[in-house]
């Protein structure tokens, strides 16, 4: 089957939304040379948006008759699919889509989900239970006198014919999701979902089907905090915000919670995190024998596992001293950037260094250093190099501060009532002086490295560029990263501390974004300027370009930047000083 065996369809209604994203659809698929059916539907006296949706059941029904040998896909109008995989358009299945809410096949049941099929993009084949399945769904929606969408239609024929259908469930990882990491292997990420927000404003007014999960009360409380977070003037907002971070209130709303089918297999993976953060090798040693005398670890098992050695790299240092460290060690197996701050600090002491979560309260004197983590500074933080991501934001003024990352954060600090600072830097900017690299003949390619939060958008390359992955938290692979850098011509990167440490080795770097993802990296963009200050380097801030790199002109965006080897002794002692600081407390 060739997607000249496959037709897309879709309608939309003629307003401003709606019809905007048709337009974008039926470009989209003309470019790949996809058969489509798009229609402008009007809507009927009386009619609202959950009636408008259960005449896609008819719909689908009349283009599975008008296509009676073709596979029909339905989508809708404001999602988007890069292209259509081999996998899908050549499947055999009756039926295919993705899992209800884009879940993963252990999270299979109706214990997890109300229904079975996300109703946003799925196929029926041109076979005999496949048009069953529509046609059972139309006839319901057409005797139904119920107020209900056209997922409820699907998910009854699919109940009825589920025993007799063949189908095949899409992998959850074929989904561009911002901030999501993509685990090697997967097939590429080809669908982009689309929200009108009608389903929400719909949820309590249509027929839902039973069972299914428990509403969250943290997540409801932290959505409720947000809105009205909203509403509140600065001169309020800006210290509630303060309190709730050196609080840990923060921390607690937006903790995640485990889910697990084998607790045994949570025990243990869990184990061995604990005992890397405590620097407990034992503990680590007997949980991984454990564990590989039974199982084959997931992705997410091997980066949970990756970090515990991480941790256990600085927490197990033979000292009797510690020094607390906070930095933000998630997503596992860890981010470069924010990784490179327990490296930075463990190279000039003797202590052993542990995590002190950035969002959990503390009684006790600790470190916080590299990253935009400036307003989780605690009262009893001793600061060095810390930056922010946003200036809307109230620092701590009761902290120890050696130094901040540059002149933005320090006149933040000095209008949120604390102390005049002018010494600056960004820990990383030293990182030469940690792990010397010498810079050879290089490869005549360059390197592109996507922030973490960009992993899952669908890039095409030229032939001389070589992508290289910013997820990594041990020291040896941070160190074994440096060194494939710097056999490179250039890099082009979206993560702003691997710009840092090519101005640290001195390696001609391009500093970008991608067009429709500007959001994915958080913040305002004030961290650029504020560390190219602090630094005493050109500013760079990051280009804007379309996901095809092809079409790119990398060498216009490449810069020689270096920074000075007297800022590099200078951040070396705001690091030396601030860990005495600690270590005195």
């Amino acid at each position: 089957m060739s997607n000249r065996d496959v037709v897309i369809c879709s309608f939309y209604t003629p307003d401003a939304y709606y019809g905007g994203h048709a337009k974008e659809l039926r470009e989209q698929l003309d470019s790949l040379g996809i058969a489509h059916e798009l229609l402008e539907i009007q809507k009927r006296p009386g009619e609202d948006w959950a009636d408008v949706t259960r005449r896609k059941i008819g719909f689908i029904r009349e283009i599975c008759h008008k296509h009676p040998t073709k596979m029909v896909f339905w989508i809708d109008v404001d999602c988007r699919i890069t292209h259509l995989p081999d996998f899908i358009s050549n499947t055999t299945a009756d039926f295919i889509g993705f899992q209800r809410s884009f879940g993963s096949p252990l999270q299979i049941g109706y214990h997890n989900r109300t229904r079975f099929w996300e109703p946003s993009f799925w196929g029926v084949n041109a076979t005999e239970q496949g048009r069953k399945l529509v046609d059972d769904a139309y006839e319901l929606e057409q005797r139904a006198v119920i107020k209900a969408t056209d997922d409820y239609f699907l998910e009854e024929a699919w109940r009825a014919n589920s025993r007799k259908l063949t189908f095949q469930m899409i992998p959850s990882t074929c989904i561009v999701r911002d901030r999501k990491l993509v685990e090697p292997g997967a097939h590429d990420a080809f669908f982009v979902f689309g929200s009108s927000g009608n389903v929400a404003e719909f949820k309590d007014k249509v027929v839902q089907h039973g069972a299914g999960k428990k509403s969250n009360p943290r997540k409801q409380l932290l959505k409720q905090a947000k809105k009205i977070e909203k509403v509140l003037p600065d001169s309020i907002k800006k210290p509630l915000r303060r309190i709730a971070d050196s609080a840990g209130i923060t921390g607690v709303l937006t903790a995640g919670k485990a889910k697990s089918i084998d607790p045994e297999r949570s025990r243990m993976v869990g184990e061995m995190l604990g005992g890397g953060i405590k620097g407990d090798a034992v503990m680590y040693a007997k949980a991984k024998a454990e564990f590989e005398n039974v199982y084959i670890p997931s992705f997410g098992e091997e980066s949970i596992i990756e970090a515990a050695e991480a941790f256990l790299s600085y927490a197990a240092k033979e000292s009797e001293d510690k020094i607390r460290l906070a930095w933000w060690s998630k997503p596992f197996p860890g981010n470069f950037g924010d990784w490179l701050s327990p490296l930075m600090i463990s190279h000039f002491t003797d202590a052993r260094v542990v995590l002190q979560s950035p969002v959990k309260a503390t009684a006790k004197p600790h470190l916080i250093s590299l990253g935009s983590i400036g307003r989780f500074i605690k009262s009893n933080s001793v600061v060095v190099g810390t930056g922010i991501s946003t200036d809307d934001i109230e620092l701590n003024r009761k902290a120890n501060y050696i130094s901040v990352r540059g002149p933005v954060t320090a006149k933040v600090l000095k209008q949120s009532g604390g102390p005049s600072i002018d010494a600056f830097g960004d820990p990383g900017l030293a990182l030469s002086r940690v792990i010397p690299v010498t810079r050879g003949t290089t490869n005549g390619k360059i390197a592109f490295i996507r922030h973490f939060s960009h992993t899952s958008i669908p890039m095409q390359l030229p032939e001389n560029v070589e992508e290289l992955s910013v997820l990594m938290s041990r020291p040896h692979d941070i160190a074994e990263f440096v060194g494939k850098l710097a056999q490179y011509d250039a890099v082009v990167t979206s993560a702003m501390h691997v710009m840092i440490t090519c101005q640290s080795y001195g390696i001609p770097c391009g500093l970008v974004t991608f067009e429709g993802y500007e959001e994915n990296v958080h913040g305002s963009g004030i961290k650029y300027g504020d560390y190219a200050q602090g630094a005493g380097v050109e500013i760079m801030n990051p280009q804007v370009v379309g996901v095809d790199l092809r079409k790119a002109n990398l060498d216009n965006l490449i810069r020689d930047i270096r920074v000075s080897e007297a800022k590099k002794d200078e951040v070396i002692e705001h690091i030396k000083l601030g860990i005495a600081k600690v270590r005195k407390k």
